[in-house]
């Protein structure tokens, strides 16, 4: 047979044909990347550093990117009029404990997150515990990841340890930007800045603060939560007398208090002592108040593989967590919720009997009717990357009634399959989604004659039913 079709011999010839459309496969949804510190970054002798790297446990972060920082904390004696509690007396005299250094905090929300249902990440190191924590190298970690396809979410916990909420809402802004603009089928995670110890704040300026400073830029495309957690994560195995700056003022008062000579005293002796142990409890009580962007990127991924990115990630426990860092009464939740900025951010709040749940579905766009709340955003996004990415092998095809049937049919298999399976709204397939293609419908001469396919999807995307009314009255007595 010749390139013409033309048969030269006699025999029987085989044509394959293609019956089936093609195939649109849908994209991951719940694969985040942490942006922060790590004790190491190297990969078989080569440095991660500025690179994002695919994780698929904690055993692999802890191959790669090391353990939790070593933060110090120094003793010293409460001064008159100080607020500061005592963590313990001795002798009648109050000493509290002051931190020093080494506070970072992408180790532990990297356990947040794998506690809470998380798995495939990505992390992106940009600088090591013996650095200071800068905005510039915070921001430079999102750089890289313009070359990477993968990542859905973001979360940079580390920003609430910058030095002012400027810069936090700096590198925030920078974050929407990329999300937003640079890679759009991204959503980011937001924590509110509390400053560096974050957790107290009685009058939620922290709330207003971040409402003022965020800007009004790509909001659709990140969530943010409140208040910061209480957490578990942090073990009385993860804390000792490496975290106590002023060891021998430690040595001299388990001295003082035990009357066992300095030269005896060793860490199973520090471990009899009230000093020691009222020293390492509070340590580890603020080491694991913790920003709650590690455990809802957890939760992201936990709600999009076992419900479907569609479903709100919301209503939903936070694990190894005791209990928010502060109380939102029903009246702040409504003002978190709806405000007339439309910057809604989601309260985390415990329930008795029920535990500590995320209680808010909304992004930060939420006077917008189209992008108010985030399954809608995300499942958007979804669909709009999967659909771009199996529209791209039809590039060169022939301009034709042909290429456009299989086009379509690809999109419909696709958003049948999604509303099957609950992502869709609408009681029959043609009131969920619609997929039109065709001169006179999408394009016109013109845009046959310049090379221009254009295909037109209509979806109905379910909202979250946060509002449940019950009507509720009494009958009269009928026997």
């Amino acid at each position: 047979m010749t390139q013409s079709g033309a048969y030269l011999a006699p025999g029987v010839y085989v044509d394959e044909k293609n019956d089936f459309p093609g195939i649109v496969a849908e994209v991951a949804t719940a694969v985040p990347v942490f942006i922060g510190y790590t004790q190491k970054a190297e990969h078989e002798g080569k440095s991660l550093l500025n690179r994002p790297h695919r994780i698929d446990g904690p055993d692999e972060y802890r191959k790669y990117f090391g353990g939790a920082p070593t933060p110090k904390f120094e003793i010293r004696r409460k001064e008159a009029g100080s607020s500061q509690e005592a963590v313990f007396s001795l002798q009648g005299q109050g000493y509290c404990l002051h931190r020093q250094s080494g506070r970072y905090f992408l180790d532990y929300s990297m356990r947040l997150f794998f506690a809470n249902g998380g798995g495939p990440c990505y992390v992106v190191s940009v600088g090591s515990y013996q650095e200071s924590i800068t905005l510039e190298r915070l921001a430079g970690g999102l750089e890289p990841l313009r070359q990477e396809r993968e990542p859905t979410l973001v979360a940079v916990p580390d920003a609430m340890l910058l030095e002012s909420g400027a810069e936090c809402a700096a590198l925030q802004r920078a974050i929407l930007e990329h999300c937003g603009r640079h890679a759009r089928n991204r959503f980011a995670i937001l924590d509110i800045y509390e400053g560096p110890e974050g957790g107290d704040d009685p009058d939620r300026k922290a709330i207003r603060a971040f409402r003022d400073a965020i800007g009004t830029a790509c909001l659709g495309h990140a969530a943010a939560y409140y208040p910061w957690l209480k957490t578990t994560v942090v073990g009385s195995q993860d804390v000792g007398p490496e975290n106590i700056g002023n060891a021998d003022l430690l040595q001299a008062l388990i001295e003082e208090e035990l009357g066992i000579p300095r030269a005896r005293i060793d860490e199973n002796v520090m471990r009899q002592s009230k000093v020691f142990r009222l020293s390492m409890e509070d340590i580890r009580k603020r080491l694991n108040l913790l920003p709650p962007s590690g455990a809802m990127a957890g939760i992201y991924a936990l709600v999009d593989r076992t419900k479907g990115v569609w479903k709100a990630p919301a209503n939903v426990q936070v694990n190894a967590v005791n209990a928010p860092a502060v109380m939102v009464s029903d009246s702040e939740q409504e003002n978190m919720n709806v405000s007339p900025d439309g910057k809604s951010v989601n309260a985390i709040q415990s329930f008795p009997g029920e535990g500590v749940l995320v209680w808010g579905a909304r992004t930060l766009d939420s006077n917008s009717a189209d992008w108010r709340y985030i399954n809608v955003r995300r499942t958007a996004s979804m669909l709009e990357e999967s659909m771009r990415l199996a529209c791209g092998s039809y590039a060169f095809e022939p301009h034709t009634a042909d290429t456009w049937g299989m086009i379509r049919s690809a999109l419909s298999n696709f958003l049948l399959g999604i509303w099957q399976r609950g992502g869709l709204a609408g009681a029959v397939p043609d009131d969920a989604f619609s997929v039109r293609i065709g001169l006179g419908q999408t394009m016109t001469p013109e845009d046959v004659q310049a090379g221009t396919l254009r295909v037109s999807v209509l979806v109905a995307l379910a909202r979250p039913g946060k509002f449940i009314e019950i009507a509720f009255q009494q009958q009269m007595q009928k026997s």
